[in-house]
């Protein structure tokens, strides 16, 4: 017996993977090369593999789109979360989820219009941090020792700066090499920045008194790279003065705004660098001569004035000849007044005589006065010690204990009278406080769902028990429940064509269910 069974058609049989190669063969072929314009959705950055996976879309639709590791690399500008961008690569499927993408090969901002919102929207965060206040720039070094330059080392810039320098002030420069242009130029520069901060003041590598980060003029894409938030960041925190000298004169670009100084151009900045030694040997003669010529004429100036008060002053013998005269005069005077005290002294002392019978009178005097202070003294021992013990009666009779007592009545009568208006108090303050309950209890009960659902009112909920707000939330067929004062009941919304008819009441068990195309609430 033939067990084939006949198709009722003749159309041919597909394997599933048949029918997802074919789908992605013809894709690919109708759709080889192709430009997108959409806004970036979705982007978390490359992958841990480099690839990059995220969507373009519009108002109305959304396509994946990837961008291969090698692709990612050389791309320009680092695609960035709500950028609108073009995108050109190829269309294709990926047969294991049945879903399109497109492949980039290319992506650039959708125009210079773009590139501007995302420069001015970038440039308004910035400022509002304070990254580019006047405040925090530092003023360039008149001489410095040391020059560190940010740029390529083998572009026209570089040479053109040490040029410069060596024809105005030749001093050690120190060159950071890094990439001007193309994805990498803001962390290689960030870094170039901040590796100069790190450097110590006495190691190997000279650490630079000023930084120059410098670059030639090019297109808004191609300075790209020096509008990147952490280009401007390190800028910003750079303890060394920089100088921005990138692009020409009519160029800006974010690092312009967070540099100390900015420069219109790379030949600009070493001219802002360094002084013309030339002219300061110049100066310095210059300075030296007119100090030598104003120190002499000082000098000559001085000197005269010294002359003129010279003419003016007397003689040494007219100054000293009054004085001198007073001097003789009483050299004179002193010997006789010396040989006057002399006699006085000696008739005195011959008019005294000292004899026994003198100096025993003279005794004889002391003892009599110190017996008669010997006999007062017990006398004025014992008034002074009466005196005394009257003063300590007097305070003794003072101390007593019945102020202390009255105090103490006092106080007691009055811990009484709180005692007893303290019951009436409490009572009061009870009362005003259930007051006060019962009040904010009926506002409570009020204000509560309980009251609302008692005037008649029911809750609409979902299954998940979230409260349903707006009819726009509930489609047809939808479970629901309706929440009463006394319960809940289930409901299933219907599409509402019986508006006009009065609800009916829930069928009961075993009874004909409703004519068609009429909802049931229950």
């Amino acid at each position: 017996m033939d067990e084939t069974i006949d198709s009722p058609t003749n159309a041919h049989e597909y394997s599933v993977s048949e029918i997802s190669i074919a789908l992605k063969r013809t894709v690919e072929d109708a759709f080889g090369n192709v430009r997108v314009r959409g806004e970036i959705s979705g982007y978390r950055g490359p992958h841990s593999s480099g690839h990059a996976y995220f969507s373009l879309k519009d108002d109305r639709s959304r396509i994946e789109a990837v961008i291969w590791k090698g692709t990612f690399g050389k791309l320009k500008f680092r695609p960035e979360e709500g950028m609108e961008v073009i995108a050109t690569g190829k269309l294709t499927t990926y047969p294991g989820s049945s879903k399109y993408q497109i492949v980039i090969d290319n992506l650039e901002p959708a125009g210079a219009g773009a590139l501007m919102a995302l420069l001015e929207e970038r440039k308004r965060r910035l400022q509002a941090e304070g990254l580019f206040d006047a405040g925090r720039k530092q003023l360039l070094p008149y001489l410095p020792r040391v020059i560190g330059v940010v740029t390529s080392p083998t572009g026209a810039v570089i040479r053109d700066i040490i040029h410069r320098i060596s024809d105005r002030f030749p001093l050690h420069v120190v060159v950071w090499p890094v990439r001007v242009q193309g994805e990498t130029t803001g962390a290689e520069v960030a870094n170039a920045v901040a590796g100069f901060n790190a450097l110590p003041e006495d190691g190997d590598i000279a650490r630079p008194d000023v930084i120059i980060v410098a670059r030639g003029g090019g297109s808004l894409e191609d300075l790209w790279g020096f509008n990147d938030e952490a280009v401007v960041r390190a800028v910003a925190a750079s303890d060394i003065p920089v100088i921005s000298a990138v692009g020409h004169e009519t160029d800006w670009t974010l690092i312009d705004l967070a540099a100390d100084v900015r420069a219109p151009t790379p030949t600009g900045a070493a001219e802002m660098a360094v002084p013309v030694k030339v002219e300061l040997e110049a100066t310095l003669t210059s300075l030296g001569a007119r100090l030598r010529t104003c120190t002499s004429r000082h000098l000559d100036r001085q000197r005269q004035a010294v002359r003129s008060a010279a003419r003016a002053l007397p003689s040494p013998d007219q100054l000293f000849a009054l004085p001198r005269r007073r001097f003789d005069d009483i050299a004179g005077r002193l010997d006789r007044a010396a040989v006057a005290a002399a006699e006085r002294r000696r008739a005195r002392l011959s008019a005294i005589r000292l004899s026994p019978a003198t100096l025993e009178r003279g005794i004889a005097e002391a003892r009599r006065h110190l017996a008669r202070n010997a006999a007062q003294l017990p006398r004025c021992a014992d008034a002074y010690f009466e005196r005394r013990r009257l003063r300590l009666q007097t305070a003794a009779a003072r101390l007593t204990i019945e102020p202390f007592a009255r105090r103490n009545a006092e106080a007691r009568r009055g811990l009484e009278r709180a005692a007893l208006r303290l019951p009436r108090v409490v009572d009061a303050l009870l009362a005003e406080r259930r007051k006060r309950l019962a009040q904010a209890t009926r506002l409570v009960d009020s204000l509560s769902v309980k009251s609302v659902l008692d005037r008649g009112f029911a809750l609409v909920e979902h299954e998940d028990g979230t409260l349903a707000k707006r009819a726009a939330e509930i489609s047809d067929g939808m479970r629901l429940a309706l929440r009463f004062a006394d319960g809940t009941r289930s409901a299933v919304a219907g599409d509402g064509s019986a508006g006009g008819e009065a609800p009916r009441q829930r069928p009961k068990s075993g009874t004909a269910k409703p004519p068609s195309g009429q909802g049931d609430l229950f």
